[in-house]
């Protein structure tokens, strides 16, 4: 088992990153963390404050022990920042550095691999939204709200789903952006948690699982409840493009027995295990060729695979990005030539975004009349919801 206990209860952390650009997710962490009770070290090399604080142009310029590093930069000098924390002794990283896809980047990653596999470093990400633990106020997310403290792990394959779980008022111990997966995965969570007195259940979002014998072995020991969501259970049709969803497993039937196995508990609907009343948006659906649009790759999956699974055809999801602007989705709408029956516009509430802009771009569309909007939330996004409504625009918050 490997002590991942200083990602839940550091006493220092340093944000590599930090800036008051209130478009960057170094910022968006600043914000988060200001009810966090341990040291933040704010590290960027070109400022020498930041928010009249004392910043590190190096993370090696500060003297005292740090216990979780914290990596809100691009990828451009991400080795470099690696052997940095090594030196300093740092075991436990949050890498939320993304695009590593191209061959360049699949190169650097398997380099990030072995090197934090030769110095015992335990990492979460690349690509990570990152993680929350409520019960110490340490939130290193960059979703619109926290959650409140609770007794349910969300450990997931999706962050974005977490600020909808957030924004509806959802109690949790901790949640968990496992992200891409190149060392810490579902399996080392699952038992590090399994060990927590005050966990009762465990909910897992599953796209992948990336060594599922481990997955099966410690499950099978673990006390506690657990339920799993698949996403991207559905093949793709042919007349999906390359930068649409492709990776989806081919064979859900091979999940469902290693959940089987496993004697984990398998949920179709991610609404339902938590306790939310989902609505449901294929009634409302006037034909068969539905697009969608997304700042969520999660909901847009779970989506996705709801719609193909009741004989839909789906154009999608394409992901605009989980740091996407009301201007990024104007964009991508301008783009779209084809006829379809419907454009699903999802939406889930981040720090940098602002949802009454994307309201008013939908309503300003040329393809209002085509668009449904699923702007999954509460509180946030409950003034883009009047607009939408005013605008006579179908808006669903709770429909995946």
């Amino acid at each position: 088992m490997r002590d991942l206990k200083l990602f839940f209860n550091p006493k220092t952390i340093a944000l590599i990153g930090a800036t008051e650009n209130e478009n960057k997710i170094g910022y968006a962490i600043i914000k988060k963390l200001e009810k966090f009770k341990g040291k933040i070290i704010f590290v960027n090399n070109k400022e020498e404050k930041i928010l009249n604080k004392k910043t590190y142009k190096k993370i090696t310029d500060y003297k005292n022990k740090i216990d979780l590093a914290v990596i809100a930069t691009n990828k451009k000098n991400i080795f470099k920042l690696l052997k940095q924390i090594n030196e300093k002794q740092i075991k436990n990283i949050i890498l939320m550095c993304s695009d590593f896809e191209n061959k360049k980047s699949i190169k650097l990653k398997k380099k990030i691999i072995s090197f934090v596999k030769q110095n015992s470093i335990n990492l979460l990400g690349p690509n990570s939204f990152g993680i929350t633990f409520p019960q110490n106020k340490l939130d290193l997310t960059f979703s619109k709200t926290s959650p409140k403290k609770g007794k349910t792990v969300f450990i997931s394959q999706s962050g974005t789903l977490m600020s909808f779980l957030s924004d509806q008022e959802i109690p949790l111990r901790a949640f968990v952006h496992v992200s891409d997966q190149i060392d810490l995965d579902f399996s080392d969570f699952l038992e590090y948690f399994s060990k927590d007195k005050q966990t009762n259940k465990i909910v897992l979002y599953v796209e992948e699982l990336k060594e599922g014998k481990k997955f099966i072995e410690i499950a099978k020991k673990c006390k506690k409840k657990i339920i799993v969501i698949k996403g991207a259970r559905t093949k793709k049709r042919r007349n999906v493009t390359r930068n649409q969803l492709e990776n989806a497993p081919s064979n859900f039937n091979v999940y469902l027995g290693a959940f089987k196995q496993a004697k984990v508990k398998y949920s179709s609907s991610f609404s339902s295990v938590f306790n939310i009343k989902k609505e449901s948006i294929i009634k409302n659906l006037k034909g068969k060729n539905i697009a969608i649009l997304t700042n969520s790759k999660g909901a847009g999956r779970l989506l996705t695979d709801e719609l193909i699974e009741n004989k839909f055809r789906v154009f999608g999801p394409k992901n605009i990005g989980r740091t996407a602007k009301a201007k990024d989705y104007k964009k991508v709408l301008k783009e779209i030539t084809k006829n379809y029956d419907h454009i699903i516009v999802i939406f889930t509430p981040q720090s940098m975004e602002n949802p009454e802009e994307l309201a008013r771009v939908i309503i300003n569309s040329k393809l209002k009349d085509k668009i449904i909007a699923l702007f999954l939330g509460k509180d946030s996004v409950q003034k883009s919801v009047e607009i939408l409504k005013a605008n006579n625009v179908l808006v669903y918050t709770k429909a995946i």
